[in-house]
Formats: structure tokens, C-alpha cells, sequence
């Protein structure tokens, strides 16, 4: 896959709920969550709804910030943390 727009990036973070959800994701979690966090365990960390938990997310995955891996009916997130650090260091030599 190709590295992300940094302009899609920038929009993708730019949202405070977004943001919320990238922490959530980073969150230390019980070992039988391996895979990452479904919707359901981020709507009751976020407090949001399902429908608003899946339109971020369908933004972050866009964004390259998130990967996505699909077991049965259950999509799992993860942090994709090697776009996430080269964001980080490609806002550094711009800045």
C-alpha cells in the first residue's frame, strides 16, 4: 500500500473524536483482545454510537492510520503505528 496523503492524514486527525479513538486504540488491553478493539469496545470507550464509530473509522482507515482486520462479522482495529511515526517525522522536517 502506498504511504498515505499527508493532506488525508492531517484531515483525519483534525477531528477530536478521531484523535479519541487513535488513543483508545494505543490503550493497553486484555490479552484475549489481541487482534485490536471491535466497534462494540470502542463505542463503550468513546461513548459514541455505532453508525459515528464506523464513519471514523472508515476515515482513519482511509487515512492509512488504522489497519483492519475482518473475522467473520467482526472487524478489528488496530494503530497502524509506521504511519503514525512517519507523519510525526515528516511534520518535524516541515515545521
Amino acid at each position: 500500500m502506498n504511504e498515505p496523503s499527508f493532506d488525508r492524514v492531517l484531515h483525519a486527525i483534525a477531528d477530536p473524536t478521531r484523535r479519541r479513538i487513535l488513543q483508545a486504540l494505543k490503550a493497553p488491553r486484555p490479552a484475549n483482545q489481541s487482534e485490536g478493539l471491535c466497534a462494540r469496545d470502542l463505542e463503550k470507550r468513546i461513548r459514541v454510537s455505532q453508525p459515528t464509530i464506523s464513519h471514523h473509522m472508515t476515515i482513519l482507515e482511509n487515512a492509512g492510520l488504522v489497519r483492519v482486520h475482518k473475522q467473520a462479522q467482526w472487524r478489528w482495529y488496530q494503530r497502524n503505528e509506521q504511519v503514525l511515526r512517519n507523519f510525526i517525522r515528516n511534520m518535524k522536517k516541515d515545521l
